[in-house]
């Protein structure tokens, strides 16, 4: 089985977030970024098919040169060989078409993305791409296996979880629960020294044109101070809750 792992490299939650350029673009100096953690669900579960049924498992990022990095860091988790579309991307749409691109050109039996990305949150990805190729989809995917040539999945509704099957090849869109945050591998030295070796190719764009255009950034309202009032000082906290939150 060829599988395919599509990786978002995006900024760490906890980095502090600016925008340059007139809040035209997000400024990525001293910004610690990382795999997108639904796509780092995705991978763990292909190397999981990789070492249990000896699966080739590729990974894949639309983007410049600034990714490389996360790349080589799946390499080291266990990826088997790293490809990377040389473009700026614009939107999702622009990604779906750069991805969909290169997947006509290759025979891959699964496609794993991530539900979406923690960046943008568009969510868009995973279902443009397979409607692309013209091929099944599930969405938010927390369970797969495969058995000759068959996918069951399982993927989370509004009260509970839906059981489907379908035939490969098949598009999902990966979050936590297709593995729990304790499977997720940590590189180690072997691996680390091992991804340096393995195959990493750089795709030339087919220049996807986009479907939208960023505008500018900004950032929410700062909160104001929280306003402690003593217990037993009822008349006051009613009073800022109609004169000053109103909400009464």
């Amino acid at each position: 089985m060829n599988i395919l792992v599509c990786i978002s490299h995006v900024p760490d939650t906890t980095s502090k977030i600016n925008f340059v350029e007139n809040d035209t673009q997000f400024d990525t100096v001293g910004v610690q970024f990382i795999i997108n953690p639904n796509d780092e669900f995705g991978l763990t579960r292909a190397i999981w098919f990789k070492e249990k049924t000896g699966a080739q498992v590729d990974v894949i990022h639309v983007g410049t040169a600034a990714a490389d990095p996360t790349l080589r860091k799946c390499l080291a988790i266990g990826a088997d060989k790293a490809y990377r579309i040389d473009t700026t991307p614009r939107d999702g749409a622009c990604v779906a078409q750069e991805l969909a691109a290169f997947a006509q050109q290759h025979a891959y039996d699964l496609i794993i993305a991530g539900r979406e990305s923690i960046d943008y949150n568009g969510g868009m990805v995973p279902g443009m791409l397979a409607a692309l190729l013209d091929i099944p989809f599930v969405a938010n995917c927390v369970g797969l296996d495969v058995d000759q040539g068959v996918a069951t999945a399982a993927r989370e509704i509004d009260g509970g979880r839906e059981q489907l099957k379908a035939s490969l090849p098949l598009v999902i869109g990966a979050q936590k629960g297709l593995v729990e945050e304790a499977d997720l591998r940590i590189p180690n030295m072997r691996g680390i020294m091992q991804a340096r070796q393995k195959p990493f190719e750089v795709v030339p764009s087919q220049n996807a044109t986009p479907k939208t255009k960023d505008v500018s950034f900004e950032k929410p309202i700062q909160k104001a101070e929280v306003k402690l009032i003593p217990a037993d000082n009822v008349d006051q906290l009613i009073e800022l809750l109609h004169n000053e939150a109103k909400v009464i």
